[in-house]
């Protein structure tokens, strides 16, 4: 068990006058609780690397750029699902939890994998999808065999339909990604699927289900994985006793917490419990982290010691560009955290939003659904501005006591392909809204590796997903040896962070409404302009900026880090 961080609010005032506002803590043993202040790397193994040709990222491919990995700098990769699958929802409708989809390799290129990572000093984390098999798994197969009334079914959500020989659903809910959330097999029972129909939900009463999934994660941690991401973790544990509200109550019932009907029900947390057993058996502890669309006062039980033991926060990716929100959500997640005794965690980016150097490229309040139902023409994204505030914010965000996940392509500022030819689009929310929502495909192109090729390097063949030619310019091999490229960025920014971070604190300075600046133990301080006018440069040796400065001012949409002078000259410095 990890040493829980304890953590106060004190105020002051610096030598200026100005108050100061500094949340203090210890962090936990950093062999078990090597994930407080990780940088995590999202791998979408379908899109990363592809070795043999056929267009489809595998493992092999991945294991074959785990140099890249290690210069980047990076703690752990997040591997998302790579299990046997139709990809009726991008490899999340999981065939068999226990193997390898043998379109992507199979289970000795796993472990080769793992321990080519290993190697290079890097952990693994893979994704576990809990609330749902797809309808190719055994279980499911064996439940629509079996009939109505049967113990098979009894893993899954069934019930009887409504109105003459049960031809109706059960109720009118809809699924997340559009549609009804029931679907018929035919003989007057319908089965639960809260996405797609072909990701049909488990019954977690029910003691097979969690028996089943104790052995799935034994089976990957044997292996030697270091940690688990928890598709869904909210969602697992629900209400189905009779009778079944319709649609309209369900939304208008009152939800105090813990007591919807579908998510985020308190009973969960007992099979988390049940999972830190099992973490807790291995030297050193595995670990898990939730995703967990809840809100920000209920994400510390799934992030507690006896829990998973990290949760993510999606604050700061939904945020606008403001320096007032970006203050108040690091504040409140920090206090989050300590409460939990967990570390907060950062994103802005992963394999279901639009990608956040897009995102910033845009006016703040862009309704993006309807900007990609218009390919991404209507407002037309600034993405010189999109690419310097990405960098900007992934500045911030990595001198944040926590963990800080990357995902993919980041690193090389890729942006969102938001004009994907219809035919392309792989996406079930696109199928299932029948166009009405263009779904999440931009974000899954593969990767730029070369400046020319038929996949840009991505592979000796095509890509699954077109890429756009703009791609040659961001491709590692452009960026390789360029020391002004974000590539370039993002490997001096990990280095740096890994030479300065100490415990999980930081001091607040409340200087300018248009920056954010805080600093680190050691006396190392970030600084990130969001206002729209140069702002001085606060006193200290320049130890990296996200765009070039402007002689001792920190230009608009910029980030800085500085260290004290070591001579005592308080004369702000040049970025390198």
């Amino acid at each position: 068990m990890v040493d829980t961080a304890v953590e106060t609010l004190e105020t002051r005032q610096d030598a200026t006058g100005a108050p100061e506002y500094e949340v203090s803590g210890t962090p936990g043993n950093e062999t078990e609780a090597w994930w407080r202040q990780a940088v995590v790397y999202q791998i979408y193994p379908r899109s990363f690397a592809d070795s043999d040709g056929d267009g489809i990222g595998d493992l092999p491919g991945i294991t074959s750029r785990v140099g890249h990995l290690r210069e980047l700098g990076v703690d752990a990769v997040w591997l998302s699902p790579f299990y046997p699958s139709a990809l009726a929802d991008g490899g999340y409708d999981v065939d068999d939890h226990r193997d390898v989809d043998p379109r992507i390799g199979t289970l000795d290129q796993f472990d080769a994998l793992v321990a080519a990572l290993h190697a290079a000093g890097i952990r693994i984390v893979v994704d576990i999808v809990p609330n749902h098999t797809s309808d190719r798994h055994a279980w499911f197969r064996e439940a629509l065999a079996a009939g109505p009334g049967s113990a098979a079914r009894d893993r899954y959500v069934f019930r009887r339909g409504t109105g003459p020989d049960g031809k109706e659903p059960p109720t009118d809910w809809t699924a997340t990604f559009g549609g009804p959330a029931w679907e018929h097999v035919g003989d007057g029972e319908w089965y639960l699927h809260l996405f797609a129909p072909e990701q049909p939900d488990l019954n977690w009463e029910h003691p097979d289900v969690r028996a089943d999934f104790l052995r799935t994660l034994r089976f990957w941690a044997d292996r030697g994985v270091d940690g688990f991401r928890v598709d869904v973790a909210h969602m697992l544990v629900k209400d189905l006793s009779e009778p079944l509200p319709d649609r309209a109550r369900l939304d208008a019932a009152g939800q105090a917490d813990g007591t919807h009907r579908l998510q985020d029900r308190d009973g969960v947390h007992e099979i988390y419990r049940e999972w830190r057993a099992v973490f807790d058996a291995y030297d050193p502890p595995r670990t898990a982290v939730a995703e967990a669309w809840v809100p920000a006062h209920r994400r510390a039980r799934y992030a507690s010691p006896d829990g998973l033991g990290q949760a993510f926060n999606f604050d700061l990716l939904r945020a606008g560009w403001d320096p007032e929100d970006f203050r108040r959500i690091i504040a409140e997640n920090l206090t989050l955290a300590a409460a939990s005794g967990s570390s907060s965690t950062w994103v802005f980016s992963n394999h279901d939003v639009v990608r956040h150097a897009t995102r910033y490229a845009l006016p703040n309040g862009t309704d993006l659904p309807a900007w990609l139902l218009g390919g991404g023409k209507d407002p037309l994204p600034d993405l010189s501005r999109g690419l310097r505030r990405a960098r900007a914010v992934t500045l911030l965000a990595l001198a944040l006591p926590g963990s800080t996940y990357l995902y993919q392509g980041e690193e090389l500022g890729l942006f969102e392909v938001a004009d994907l030819p219809d035919e392309a689009l792989q996406d079930p929310t696109w199928l299932r809204s029948r166009g009405a929502e263009r779904g999440r495909d931009g974000c899954r192109v593969p990767l730029p590796w070369a400046e020319s090729g038929p996949s840009y390097g991505f592979g000796p063949g095509g890509a699954h997903l077109p890429q756009p030619e703009a791609f040659a310019g961001h491709s590692v091999e452009a960026q390789q040896d360029d020391p002004a490229s974000t590539l370039a960025f993002y490997r001096r920014a990990l280095a740096e962070r890994r030479r300065l971070q100490t415990d999980e604190s930081l001091t607040w300075v409340d200087d300018e409404p248009e920056r954010v600046h805080f600093r680190r133990p050691g006396g190392w301080a970030c600084v990130t302009n969001f206002g729209t006018a140069p702002v001085a440069l606060p006193s200290g040796r320049v130890v990296l900026a996200s765009a070039p400065l402007d002689g001792p001012l920190l230009p608009p949409d910029t980030t800085v880090w500085l260290e004290p002078d070591a001579a005592g000259d308080s004369r702000p410095g040049l970025a390198d």
